[in-house]
Formats: C-alpha cells, sequence, structure tokens
C-alpha cells in the first residue's frame, strides 16, 4: 500500500485542461478511469484530507502508486476517451452495471427464410428483431401463447422444422392453429413472412392498426355470411386485447423513449430502466452496483447510459426522460451514436413525470431489497455473527456490536459517530453523535479515546451500585423517574472501531482503564486490504473476501462513516452560513434561523433575488439589502439592488 503523499504530483505540474486521468497499483494495472473539465482540480481533491473522502475513494487511492492522465481537446472528448478506457481496463474501482438477473428477449429470427419467434436470454444476434426485454419470462410467455393464434407464425427449432418438413406432417402446434405449418406449404414463405411482419408491427406497438384490419375482416366476413371465419377472427380479435391489456398504455403520446430513474444511498446506487414504444411499456430492466467512489450523480448518469447503449442490440431512442439532469457532452455523443437527434430532460409535470416517479420508485424498492436482502435474512445473519465469533475468538455470538468512526477537516469540526447492530441488524434508534470539543487536530486516536471514554463512562453511570455481596445486579435499563429507556445502559458485546492496530490499542487502553476489557470484546478494520486487527496481536486477522462475518463488518464500518460524515458536513455547512451572516448588522439568532429555514442552504441563499429574501417573515427592504450584500458572491462586480443585475465594475 503506497501512501498517497509519495506519488502527488508537484504542485502546478497539473495542467488546467480538461482531460482524462489513470490510477495505477505497483503492478502497473488500471484500477481507475476518470473524467474531469479541470484535471488539476479534480486530482487534487483525491490528494486533501483522507477522512473527506469517500471511503472507497481513500482504498483507491491508498491502493495506487501513481497517477497519469492526458489532456483532450473538450468536454466530449473526455467523456470518449473515459468510456474507451473503461472498456479496455475495466478498472476494478470504476462502478460497474450488472444485472442483478438475466432479463428474456422475444426474438424473431428475421434473417431466415421462415422467420422463427421465441423467448430467449443473453446477447443479442446480427439479423434477429428483439423485443423487451421483459421483468418476468412466464408473462411473455403467455402473451405469445396468444399471439400465436392470431399470428400462427413458426415458433419451431430448426430441427423440428426440419424433420417435419421430410415426413410431410406438421407437428402438434400446426394442428391447433398456433402454427400457418410453412414445413408443409400451408402457406407461402411470402405469406409467412407477411404474417410474421404483422406479429412485429403489434409488438412494435402498431397495435391500434392491427386490430382494426382485424375488425374490418371480421365485419367483411360476417356480412360474406362466412360465418366460420368471423368467428376465427373474434376470437384473435379477443386473444389480441387480452395481451393490449398486459401491456397498457403509460404515455398518450406516441413516442419511443427510454426512462431512467436513479436511487443512491452513498454505498450502492441503483438503476431502473423502462423502454417505451408507441406510448407502451415494451420493457424493463434494473442494476444495483457499489459506489466505489464519491462521483456525482450526474457522472453515474454518464457511465450508466454509455454501458447500457454499448449492449449489443440496445439502440439509442430518441427521448431519454431521467431524474438526474445530463451534461451536454452526454447528450452530443449519444446523438453522434444514434445518428440523429438525442434528447435527454427531467419532465416536471404530466404523464412523463408520473412515469418517471414510477420508475424511481421501482429503483428505491430494489435498492431498499438488496440492503435487506442479506441482512434480513435470519440465517445469514446467524453465520455472520457465528464467523465472527470464531474469527475474534469470542465464546458467543456478539448479538450487541458497536461500531464507531471519527470525520473531520484538516483537523476542524471534529466529530464521532457510534452505530449499533442488534442480531446482525442495523438498530437506528440507538445511533449516536459526537461533537469533539477537548481539542482541535487530525488526532483520530485522540479523538476515538474522547468517544470511547463519554459513551462507556453512561454505561457505567447507568449501573446501580454494588449491593452489600459486592455484586450488582446489571444495569438499570429503564430511568425508575421517568420510565425512559436508558439506550446507553446496554453493554455491547464487541466494539468494532475504524481503523488498524493504533486506533484498536487506543481503545483498549480504554476499556483497560474503565475495567470493561474482560467484559466487551474489541476489533478494528482497516479499510486498506479489510484487515481485522484485534488488541496485542501483532498480525491482523484475515477473514475470506466472500464470507458473511466479513460482510458484516464492512456494513457496521461503512454505516458508522456515512452516519460521521452526514453530521460532519451538516455542521460545517451551518457553520459556514452563520460566519457568514455574522456580520449582517440587525441580524440576530431567531431572523438567522428563519432565513435558514426558508432557504434551506448558503447555495440557494447566494441564488437567490434581493425580493425573494425580503419576502422571508420577519425580513424588511434594509435587512434583506444587508443580507443579499452580505451572501452575494460578485467576485469584483457591482449589484444594482433595484433591478439584481450585476454589472463589472
Amino acid at each position: 500500500m503506497a501512501d498517497p503523499s509519495t506519488y502527488r504530483p508537484r504542485p502546478g505540474s497539473i495542467p488546467t485542461d480538461p482531460g482524462v486521468y489513470r490510477f495505477f497499483d505497483a503492478f502497473g494495472n488500471v484500477i481507475y478511469v476518470g473524467k474531469a473539465k479541470n484535471l488539476r482540480s479534480r486530482l487534487n481533491s483525491y490528494f486533501a484530507d483522507p477522512a473527506s473522502l469517500h471511503f472507497r475513494t481513500q482504498t483507491m487511492v491508498r491502493t495506487a502508486s501513481r497517477v497519469e492522465w492526458t489532456v483532450v481537446g473538450n468536454e466530449l472528448e473526455a467523456l470518449q476517451l473515459e468510456y474507451t478506457w473503461i472498456q479496455e481496463f475495466d478498472p476494478r474501482f470504476n462502478v460497474k452495471y450488472r444485472d442483478d438477473k438475466s432479463y428474456p428477449w422475444l426474438a424473431v429470427t428475421w434473417s431466415e427464410d421462415y422467420p422463427r419467434v421465441f423467448v430467449g436470454r443473453g446477447a443479442k444476434k446480427k439479423g434477429t428483431r428483439y423485443f423487451g426485454p421483459f421483468g418476468q419470462a412466464w408473462a411473455i410467455r403467455d402473451t405469445l401463447d396468444m399471439l400465436l393464434r392470431v399470428f400462427p407464425m413458426r415458433s419451431c427449432t430448426q430441427g423440428v422444422f426440419r424433420n417435419a418438413r421430410a415426413a410431410g406432417r406438421p407437428c402438434l402446434l400446426g394442428d391447433i392453429g398456433k402454427c400457418s405449418a410453412p414445413c408443409v406449404g400451408r402457406v407461402s414463405e411470402v405469406e409467412h413472412r407477411h404474417i410474421v411482419a404483422d406479429f412485429c408491427s403489434f409488438m412494435a406497438g402498431n397495435t391500434a392498426g392491427i386490430i382494426g384490419e382485424i375488425e374490418r375482416d371480421m365485419m367483411q366476413a360476417s356480412a360474406d355470411l362466412n360465418f366460420e371465419k368471423a368467428a376465427v377472427l373474434r376470437d384473435s380479435l379477443g386473444a389480441l386485447r387480452r395481451a393490449q391489456e398486459k401491456n397498457s398504455v403509460v404515455l398518450t403520446e406516441d413516442i419511443r423513449a427510454d426512462i431512467v430513474g436513479f436511487a443512491d444511498d452513498g454505498q450502492q446506487v441503483a438503476v431502473q430502466a423502462f423502454h417505451v414504444h408507441g406510448g407502451r411499456i415494451t420493457g424493463e430492466r434494473g442494476w444495483v452496483a457499489d459506489r466505489t467512489d464519491d462521483r456525482d450523480i450526474t457522472e453515474l448518469l454518464e457511465s450508466f447510459l454509455l454501458q447500457l447503449y454499448s449492449e449489443n442490440g440496445v439502440e439509442v431512442p430518441p427521448l431519454i426522460l431521467s431524474s438526474v439532469e445530463a451534461e451536454h457532452t452526454l447528450v452530443d455523443l449519444l446523438a453522434a451514436r444514434r445518428g440523429a437527434k438525442v434528447d435527454i430532460r427531467v419532465p416536471l409535470r404530466g404523464d412523463k413525470r408520473m412515469l418517471l416517479d414510477t420508475v424511481v420508485k421501482n429503483a428505491t424498492m430494489a435498492l431498499s431489497q438488496r440492503q435487506t436482502q442479506r441482512a434480513s435474512d435470519l440465517t445469514t445473519r446467524n453465520i455472520a455473527l457465528d464467523e465472527v465469533a470464531e474469527a475474534l475468538k469470542l465464546p458467543t455470538a456478539p448479538l450487541r456490536i458497536e461500531c464507531y468512526d471519527i470525520s473531520h477537516t484538516q483537523g476542524t469540526e471534529v466529530v464521532g459517530s457510534m452505530v449499533v447492530y442488534e442480531d446482525g441488524m442495523a438498530k437506528k434508534s440507538d445511533y449516536r453523535r459526537f461533537i469533539i470539543k477537548s481539542f482541535e487536530g487530525s488526532n483520530d486516536i485522540a479523538a476515538m479515546d474522547e468517544v470511547l471514554r463519554r459513551r462507556l463512562r453512561r454505561l457505567l453511570d447507568d449501573r446501580p451500585d454494588t449491593g452489600a455481596n459486592g455484586d450488582a445486579d446489571g444495569p438499570l435499563l429503564v430511568d425508575p423517574t421517568t420510565g425512559v429507556p436508558r439506550k446507553f445502559a446496554y453493554a455491547p458485546a464487541l466494539i468494532v472501531v475504524d481503523g488498524g492496530l493504533p486506533q484498536v490499542n487506543a481503545a483498549q487502553r480504554v476499556l483497560e482503564e474503565l475495567g470493561l476489557a474482560d467484559e466487551i470484546a474489541l476489533c478494528g478494520l482497516a479499510k486498506r486490504l479489510e484487515e481485522v486487527w484485534v488488541p496485542g496481536v501483532e498480525y491482523p486477522v484475515i477473514m475470506p473476501r466472500a464470507s458473511e462475518g466479513l460482510y458484516l463488518l464492512q456494513r457496521l464500518r461503512d454505516e458508522a462513516h456515512r452516519f460521521a460524515i452526514t453530521h460532519h458536513r451538516s455542521r460545517r455547512a451551518k457553520n459556514m452560513v452563520a460566519s457568514t451572516l455574522d456580520a449582517v448588522p440587525g441580524l440576530g439568532e431567531l431572523r438567522r434561523k428563519a432565513l435558514l429555514t426558508y432557504f434551506g442552504s448558503l447555495r440557494k441563499l447566494r441564488a437567490a433575488t434581493l425580493e425573494e429574501i425580503a419576502e422571508v417573515p420577519g425580513f424588511g427592504p434594509r435587512l434583506a439589502e444587508a443580507v443579499f450584500l452580505a451572501v452575494a458572491d460578485t467576485g469584483g462586480e457591482a449589484i444594482n439592488l433595484t433591478t439584481g443585475e450585476v454589472t463589472e465594475t
């Protein structure tokens, strides 16, 4: 493992142009590829305070041993080169969207003399028309069974077709009317291809035209007193309408579009995509991927769409409705790939917005399901707890585990977090945050010492005094005065700290000084190689990468980091706003709170006009003007307070 400072480029040596960069490990393998509008700004962010980085980004920069970059002409070239390198090197730390299951296609072998329809999976082949993918195989098979009564095209394999032709006798499907039996010459090649064309037209969304044509033929047969043919057409019409009901209209417009929705929890990202043709959903797919860095969600949209439309047979539609705003470079790249205009937008109202909300809801549910899939399974949780107990040589499985993490920015705004897992599942009601006030500086060990002392002293304080026999009856779990449960009174079976041997030894000293070393087990999880450290042992415990026990410890560590960094960022944002507004005359605590409640963030406050600030309850024109001047980032420009226009000075 390399210290990022050992391979950090010299200050000023990184260009400020757009480009693509690559991180390499000690063996020369590309482990991460990224793009930037400003290479210097982006690369310098990787070598800032590690505590401010996403935990997987920390792992990446510590795994890397060097970084290289390539300058390009513009952002579009950077996006193209980034995608090319990701496909070429398959970097381990880039987000990879992989299907959580294999989705079925409805395929028509159009290039054959007698095209065949079938439901299949896997890669697409040239000369075959595909519809879908579909969420459920049984649903599309049921639909196909009904459509074969209306469009009796060939659905048998090549071997069955050759055998029937040699024997001069059709198979069962030909006898029951689900195949026009071209193998024995009941229809010609041209007639069979016409049936196939109608089937493909119906699946492509031209349902009204096909149904109207069958209705006209049925009425004509009835008028010609050919009631047998009219009855067959009537049954065909009913089968088509039942198939149509399975694929209801979601958009009133006859458009072709893909609807993409994202759900992100900071650790994983879920994406759901609906494919719409002719206003109907013709397919849907879902992905869940681990977040390997803290890239913006806009960049995740870029990588997802480029990966989606690089798959064989997946064409770029003219319209993409997304829950995330897209950069113009992505639009240009997809338009070049399609050879025509592509529009990517976020709908705000109407049918498109309702459909997008449904897609986002599906992505959120998929993410929630993936998160709880392993954690909620009782057998899996028991296996995980047993593996942790075995690795740490504990007498019993640790039913209550507490994990601690520290977060700060270059030694300022130091905060700590405590997350609790009971029976292998998160117990968020027992989460706690700690504000470190005793010192300033990037001393994680001292901060961890303070957090553990404060938590464990509460544990000891909630215990009753020992009786005459010198034994305590256990902690007071409920306050006898208020009747409120004392959540700090529950002693953890295991404490996990985020860090290696130094953090573990510091935590062990706290347990020993408080007399809890024999009662509470302790371990640390290092980010570099996911090593498990125990106090007093020179070498770490290496748990199998695929073990449920290690996965449980990783979830604990990641959750503690997320909880700490969220608290830290909120405090930093509040202090930034407070420091900006401190100099405003006449702005007291109550009005400052009202201002922050009204706008929600400093960014939105800075973007507000003078009239919008004056609309805050309790604000007059003078106070609004003072706030406007204090927060406006004019950069050497003058503001016309009447019109709000900015002019150069």
